[in-house]
């Protein structure tokens, strides 16, 4: 056996193991196992022909463990806050779009049907949210997410040139990100959680981990070429100069001028040739841009004709009636695919949990204005990471279809934890104050 497959199964049973009594080591794992994808990977391959379903496995044992250790869930007053609410009738809604919907035909054959891997995705959230109700928590997640980025970050950087595809880096990653708009999205919304881990870190050690993290991260997103990323990272440069705490406005704008620098010191011309072909005039776009302005309008008249939605995973089936030289290919927009398969209403709640992730953290945002404690520089950084991540992804979701991929639903419910951590924190400090 590899050394790469005995540090993966130790790992593995581990945290399967540690979940049943710190339930966070298995959401630690699952976000791990989803990002890097190990039975994809030869050093995880004997494991797979085991029948071992390594997210199943893990997301079973911290189900376990959060009811054997349900009393010690720190979620607040509600075991389900509006957010939470509202994402569970957005599911019911699209399973209910599925049973009155036409058949989805030859698309999920050996993969989920979107309305079953929504379904899971949000049993992993719903879960995620009751389990990470404290900074440190939190903190451990970041860094999860730091070290995943490192590995796929180092993967991109191994791959030879001969392996790319047109000049893209591919197939990196989880089977979200198989694709190099998906890696570069994901990539992209990780820059900022890396980037506050090394501000907010104390040893020189752990900073020096977060740059090595945040080169080789970034390095990724440029062999990636992809477009949609770099308007992504522009939408979260200019987030991160809105939303910076007071105190950490000059050290983010100089990040920020070494990012620009580090970046533009990474590129080659291929990317920049890629980048330069951004424009709005259809006339002047290359072929793959104009034909995501052609199928964005014949998504317009299918919502047009369909208000009440075509069915979760049926936008395949059916854009050949509308283009048929298109027929088979991809919306590349989340919010047109939304709109066009759950419909007006399933687009409105859409947007709905978008608006209640965003009111969560400003909610935050507000408290922190009157909280003047040291803890509250914790809350105010993980504050900022994740509405400059939420801007980097949401812009990348103009260009690429998000809708049915984990790292999206994760990113929008983790708002909620931050909240119930710095809730948590608050009752903890008056409870102190009153002891």
């Amino acid at each position: 056996m590899s050394f790469k497959g005995l540090i993966y199964i130790g790992l593995f049973g581990l945290c399967a193991i540690g979940a049943l009594f710190l339930p966070q080591l298995g959401i630690y794992a699952y976000i791990a196992d989803y990002c890097i994808s190990p039975g994809g990977q030869w050093w995880g391959a004997p494991f797979a022909a085991m029948g071992l379903r390594g997210s199943f496995t893990l997301a079973a044992a911290t189900l376990v463990g959060m009811i054997l250790h349900f009393n010690r869930l720190k979620y607040g007053k509600k075991f389900l806050s509006a957010q939470e609410r509202w994402l569970l009738v957005f599911l019911a809604f699209v399973w209910i779009l599925f049973w009155i919907s036409p058949e989805t035909a030859g698309r999920y054959t050996t993969h989920d049907h979107p309305s079953v891997k929504l379904t899971k995705i949000f049993v992993f959230v719903l879960m995620m949210t009751h389990v990470l109700t404290d900074v440190r928590k939190l903190n451990g997640l970041f860094w999860v997410l730091s070290t995943v980025s490192l590995f796929l970050g180092v993967k991109a950087w191994e791959t030879p040139y001969s392996r790319f595809v047109r000049g893209r880096l591919e197939g990196i990653g989880g089977p979200d990100f198989a694709e190099a708009n998906f890696f570069a999205a994901f990539m992209a919304a990780m820059l900022p959680i890396i980037a506050i881990q090394f501000l907010r870190s104390k040893s020189w050690m752990l900073r020096l981990y977060a740059l090595v993290c945040g080169a080789f991260t970034a390095n990724a997103v440029i062999l990636c070429r992809s477009r949609g990323a770099f308007l992504g990272l522009v939408a979260g440069a200019f987030a991160s100069v809105w939303f910076a705490p007071q105190k950490l406005r000059k050290k983010v704008l100089v990040l920020l001028l070494v990012g620009v620098v580090g970046g533009v010191y990474l590129t080659d011309r291929t990317f920049i040739e890629r980048i330069m072909t951004i424009t709005t005039d259809q006339g002047t776009m290359d072929e793959s841009s104009s034909s995501r302005i052609e199928l964005w309008k014949a998504g317009g008249r299918m919502f047009l004709r369909n208000p009440v939605g075509i069915g979760p995973g049926n936008w395949y089936q059916t854009i050949g009636r509308y283009i048929p030289e298109y027929e088979g290919k991809d919306s590349h927009n989340t919010f047109v695919k939304c709109a066009v398969e759950l419909g007006a209403a399933g687009f409105f709640l859409f947007l709905l949990l978008i608006f209640l992730s965003y009111r969560n953290l400003r909610r935050i945002e507000r408290d922190l204005a009157a909280d003047h404690s040291e803890e509250a520089n914790d809350f105010r950084q993980y504050f900022f990471a994740m509405v400059v991540s939420m801007a980097i992804l949401l812009t990348c979701a103009l260009t690429i279809t998000m809708i049915y991929t984990e790292i999206l639903w994760v990113v929008l419910m983790l708002p909620l934890c931050l909240r119930r951590a710095h809730d948590n924190a608050v009752l903890e400090r008056r409870g102190l104050e009153t002891a």
